[in-house]
């Protein structure tokens, strides 16, 4: 079903007896406006989308140097930050190591 010449006459007429020819133009813009602000907040929730779509996609990035260093002084790593890994890399050096006599 498509408006045709006619209905949009219909409607316009009604809304010129509505509001009165004196706000037309100003309604008009108003909902040119709005129509406006609903494209670019679109626009922006599809970037937003594909940005998050790629991210997904981008393979896992390398391990930190901190993580690194955390995994060869046998720390384990998973779920833990930067900062709590350099924590725990300190505490590790600050421990006296074992040595063992011969």
């Amino acid at each position: 079903m498509t408006i045709g010449p006619q209905e949009l006459i219909i409607i316009f007429g009604i809304a010129v007896l509505l509001f009165g020819a004196s706000k037309l133009p100003e309604l008009a813009r108003s909902m040119g406006s709005s129509v406006g602000e609903f494209k670019k907040a679109q626009k922006e929730s599809e970037k937003s989308l594909r940005e998050f779509e790629k991210s997904l996609n981008d393979p896992i990035p390398d391990k930190t140097k901190v993580q690194e260093t955390a995994e060869k002084l046998g720390i384990n790593i998973k779920g833990k930050t930067d900062d709590q890994l350099l924590e725990e890399i300190q505490k590790n050096a600050e421990r006296p190591k074992e040595v063992s006599e011969p």
